[in-house]
């Protein structure tokens, strides 16, 4: 059978083309296309289980997958398997990105399970795939049959010298002050995320505005492909658990002015406010188990009933009185405590809390030996700088096994690793690797932003010298899809972010955004939001900010007593074999001798000696054995010499680590020696004194002479001097 073989392309600014093509590969996918650009080549599938519309599924089953492979770039995985095993961080992120912009866009109701896989087959140092992934899952979807309404592209917008950037070379994007991912329909932005070095909120609205013109001939360019595929969609029945379930409007109209009333007690207490409504549940079991004709209820339908009308009432409460779950204002941030040095033993460690949500943060301070070993399909290296989430169930209240980080807890520590970046000094003023862990103790929103918040302190009291605070908050949105009237909530509550129809998390400075991620919950944002929420994340960063500062201000001095110490010597390139010996045997003994570690890195014109000890007595110690090793001999300088070996013209003494001189049988003493061996001894020690450095082959000339009272008529002695 042949295949029917279609294809588009898209000319970039930079002259490069961008192919999508659908009908050669994995035909028998609902779904299949290949995004190439350069030698860069995504495969997009996508596949819905027939039959799974009736599925008892209250979520949207949706699977994403994003997955390198290491032929791609022409290397062969690392490890003991020598393949592809589970997912690494850097995929999970990219699936997130893809899942984030395309799940909002399934119509409600559509309840069947799709699976969406992404694989680089072919791969481009200077074409990065992150940002063609959900480019290439829209396109899969668009040339299936399922239900959809897209389509939507996602590009990297990057900022080099003032001027905007989309998708460039991997090369520029590290001299870029804005690197944003952004995901958008034709008519508005879907979601929002990336880096930045402190710039203006107006700035980041300029970028994603560029963004969204690119987006939309993205869109228009799969519009194509679909009518040239001749796509038709499948008819489906949606599924809405309370279609069948016929209650009377007195009874909806009771439990929703009883909802309202626990609403409007402004409860704190997530716990005590969830109490109060399973009170209102339980005064309307017996109503809620049979509709108005006497049939009975699910239980799964009386919840759901339930859940829709705590839904209004808050989304109510909040547009129509300005008002919320916990009684703040739309702009009120919750209580915040922060203390430093909270755990003895850490090199740094900050407890930060705000409302219900509260972060342990720790820092530890590393050699370079705790570099983390980066063995991706597109990337090798090191990072010295890691920060891991962790999310315990206890922290909700809930039961769950710990089976290692899930998806979110990934998503959520790069965000933060993020944030924080900006702010860290550069390697050279910073010899450490740096380890951030934030243990989430207890969780009620925005736990990300604690993380960012708690790591800032930490840095600060383990002495790394980060040059401000970084602050962050997660804003809210409620839309009525009426009238148009939304409301921004600034620091959301866990129910606030269920209910609502936008997660935005800003992270910065008092001198400009750090971070960014933002999710929508429907279809778009207008412009006018967007810099509304900007700006009132803006003022609630500086309260917290400021409330940080109370804790800790600026960052120690210096690291902590029981730290570790670090520090780096410049040696000329001629010195590093001096230092390592033959064999590494000097380098060895001073590594045994002092408790360090030793890293020794051959430079352009010098070598660079790294020392790692656990004290600073170790490290000084250290230090001293190699200043020792690389200093320069000078003539006319007395030194304390080792008898290395005695010959019949005269003796080779180790002046200096790892330097040898000649003291010659003449410059021995005044008198004349006949038999040297009897004079001197190998291992015996005496004073010496340099004389010459020969220009030509840097050989030294000793005298030990040069250090005795002159004598007169000396005679031929053979006795020790």
């Amino acid at each position: 059978m042949l295949r029917k073989i279609i294809s588009k392309t898209i000319k970039l600014p930079d002259s490069r083309v961008m192919t999508i093509e659908t009908g050669k590969l994995a035909t028998q996918a609902d779904g299949a296309v290949v995004v190439r650009i350069g030698n860069t080549i995504l495969l997009a599938t996508v596949v819905a289980k027939e039959g799974s519309v009736e599925s008892p599924f209250s979520f949207f089953p949706l699977y994403v997958d994003y997955q390198e492979k290491f032929a791609a770039s022409g290397k062969i995985p690392g490890g003991f398997l020598k393949r592809e095993g589970r997912l690494g961080d850097h995929e999970i992120i990219i699936a997130r990105l893809v899942d984030r912009a395309i799940r909002p866009l399934f119509p409600k109701g559509f309840n069947s399970e799709v699976q969406i896989n992404i694989s680089l087959i072919s791969a481009d140092d200077e074409v990065l795939p992150d940002a063609l992934a959900a480019l290439a899952a829209s396109c899969a979807l668009a040339v299936s049959s399922i239900p959809f309404n897209g389509p939507i592209s996602e590009v990297r917008v990057v900022r080099i010298d003032g001027a905007f950037l989309i998708n460039p070379v991997s090369s520029l994007i590290e001299k870029a002050d804005i690197n944003l991912i952004v995901a958008a329909t034709e008519d508005s932005v879907l979601m929002v995320e990336g880096a930045m070095h402190e710039v203006q909120e107006a700035e980041m609205v300029e970028a994603i505005r560029y963004a969204h013109e690119a987006i939309k001939l993205h869109c228009q360019v799969q519009r194509a492909l679909m009518e040239a595929v001749g796509v038709e969609k499948s008819v489906f029945k949606p599924i809405d658990f309370l279609a069948t379930v016929d209650y009377h409007s007195a009874l909806r109209e009771a439990i929703y002015l009883d909802m309202y009333a626990v609403v409007k007690q402004g409860i704190p207490s997530k716990i005590l406010r969830k109490e109060a409504f399973l009170a209102v549940e339980h005064r309307y079991r017996e109503q809620l188990a049979q509709n108005q004709k006497g049939e009975e209820v699910t239980h799964t339908q009386q919840k759901e009933f339930i859940y829709s009308i705590e839904t209004q009432v808050i989304r109510d409460l909040i547009l129509h009185e300005a008002l919320r779950l916990d009684g703040r204002q739309l702009h009120e941030i919750r209580p915040i405590e922060a203390e430093v040095d909270y755990l003895p033993s850490a090199h740094g460690s900050a407890l930060f809390t705000r409302g219900e949500t509260q972060s342990l943060t720790t820092v530890t301070l590393g050699s370079k030996f705790d570099e983390q070993i980066i063995d991706r399909a597109m990337e090798d290296g090191y990072s010295r700088f890691i920060l891991h989430y962790n999310f315990p169930a206890f922290s909700t209240k809930e039961i769950k096994p710990n089976r290692g980080p899930s998806r979110r807890e990934i998503g959520h520590g790069n965000l933060a690793m993020r944030a924080l970046q900006a702010v860290l000094p550069p390697d050279k003023e910073n010899l450490y690797t740096i380890r951030v862990v934030s243990d989430i103790l207890e969780s009620n929103g925005s736990s990300s932003m604690a993380t960012v918040c708690a790591g800032s302190l930490a840095l600060m009291d383990s002495g790394i010298p980060i040059k401000a605070h970084v602050s962050g908050i997660a804003m809210g949105l409620v839309i009525d899809p009426i009238t148009g009237r939304f409301a921004v909530l600034s620091d959301i509550l866990g129910d606030e972010d269920r209910v609502g129809d936008m997660d935005f998390k800003v992270t910065g400075t008092h001198q400009g955004i750090t971070a960014c991620q933002m999710d929508m919950k429907v279809a778009g944002i207008s412009y006018a939001m967007l810099e509304q929420a900007l700006l009132q994340a803006k003022e609630g960063r500086f309260h917290i900010a400021q409330k940080m500062a109370e804790a800790m201000a600026t960052p120690r001095p210096e690291s902590k007593p029981h730290a570790p110490k670090i520090a780096n010597i410049e040696i000329e390139k001629e010195m590093i074999g001096a230092i390592i010996g033959p064999g590494g045997k000097v380098i060895q003994e001073i590594q045994k001798d002092t408790g360090t570690r030793i890293d020794i890195m051959e430079q352009h014109n010098n070598g660079m000696v790294t020392i790692f000890a656990s004290n600073q007595a170790c490290l000084q110690k250290a230090l001293s054995r190699i200043h020792t090793i690389v200093a320069k001999p000078i003539i006319g300088e007395i030194y304390m010499g080792k008898v290395k070996s005695v010959l019949n013209y005269g003796a080779f003494i180790e002046f200096m680590p790892g330097k040898d001189g000649l003291l010659h049988v003449s410059e021995v003493c005044w008198e004349r020696i006949e038999d040297l061996e009897k004079v001197l001894e190998i291992g015996e020690t005496l004073q010496v004194k340099l004389i010459g450095i020969d220009p030509k082959t840097g050989k030294y000339r000793l005298s030990r002479k040069a250090l005795l009272p002159a004598q007169k008529d000396a005679a031929v002695v053979n006795v020790a001097v």
